[in-house]
């Protein structure tokens, strides 16, 4: 690696501390202002991490440090990540964590306001839009982000869904103790969270393409200089010119999708492209891996 390469890497690194510092500031925040004004869990070891220290306060008589329940809980997905999603994420995801930690224990509660309504759905969007800004500096928030990204990895499972529904076991067990009230508004607070994460990163979901040109090879080498993504090349007829047309199937990341298509027109400016979203996929598709 030359210098300029190791220039722009550490470039990269700084900007990914940055947004990982905001990130953990804006999902303190929240902890502090929406979320404690609420008596509400959010989703994750985040989540169970307050509820054993609500247990805690309420049938042991103290409360137990957040940062030191939430570090604990993350020891076993930061071990499984290291070796499974990447060393280099992990480390930035450990940032994030301590950070989050010690930011919550540190920053004082401060409610905007009590409708717990409100509280409900604009804290799950400031919650799920910090997770986002944490996935984008290529890191997680921790916990069972570290368990949906090791399964999208792995097999190709979008597995934020099913994370909620793990969510709810837990807010079973605080309504059970602590009144089924807020654990019903909590459901609200994370799938609203869970939804903004589906709206701001796209990274594990994919979009087909269907491309009819008249410069195929061209066409079909700039999707793989831009995605690296294979393509395969049918031939068929144009009812409305009468002629032979070209159409080339591809499948490609969703936050690939704008690029290729730019790449594309500069090829063939007249190009024909239909999107679709893709729902389920099977076979090899490259995603590019964690550092």
């Amino acid at each position: 690696m030359n210098i300029q390469e190791k220039r722009k890497v550490l470039r990269k690194d700084i900007f990914r501390i940055l947004l990982i510092i905001v990130a953990s500031v804006i999902m303190s925040i929240n902890l502090n202002s929406f979320v404690d004004a609420g008596g509400l869990l959010p989703g994750g070891f985040t989540g169970l991490t307050i509820l054993i220290q609500e247990i805690t306060k309420e049938f042991l008589g103290f409360k137990v440090s957040f940062a030191f329940v939430n570090i604990l809980l993350n020891s076993i997905p930061v071990f499984v990540s290291y070796k499974c999603i990447g060393k280099k994420f992990t480390i930035f995801s450990c940032i994030m964590i301590i950070l989050t930690s010690i930011f919550t224990d540190i920053i004082p509660s401060y409610p905007i306001t009590y409708d717990i309504l409100l509280i409900s759905i604009f804290g799950g969007m400031v919650s799920g839009t910090a997770i986002s800004m944490c996935l984008f500096a290529d890191a997680t928030s921790g916990g069972t982000d570290f368990i949906a990204i090791f399964l999208s990895k792995r097999y190709g499972i979008d597995a934020w869904n099913y994370i909620l529904i793990g969510n709810a076991v837990i807010l079973l067990v605080a309504g059970y103790l602590f009144g089924w009230n807020k654990a019903l508004y909590s459901i609200i607070f994370q799938f609203t969270s869970t939804q903004m994460l589906h709206l701001c990163y796209k990274r594990y979901k994919k979009n087909t393409l269907f491309i009819i040109t008249q410069y195929p090879e061209e066409v079909a080498k700039a999707i793989s200089e831009t995605t690296r993504h294979a393509s395969t090349t049918f031939h068929g007829f144009g009812t409305y010119e009468k002629k032979e047309r070209t159409l080339i199937y591809s499948v490609v990341g969703r936050e690939e999708v704008k690029k290729v298509v730019s790449n594309i027109r500069e090829v063939d400016d007249k190009v024909f492209i239909n999107i679709i979203k893709t729902e389920q996929l099977e076979g090899n598709f490259y995603i590019k891996p964690n550092d």
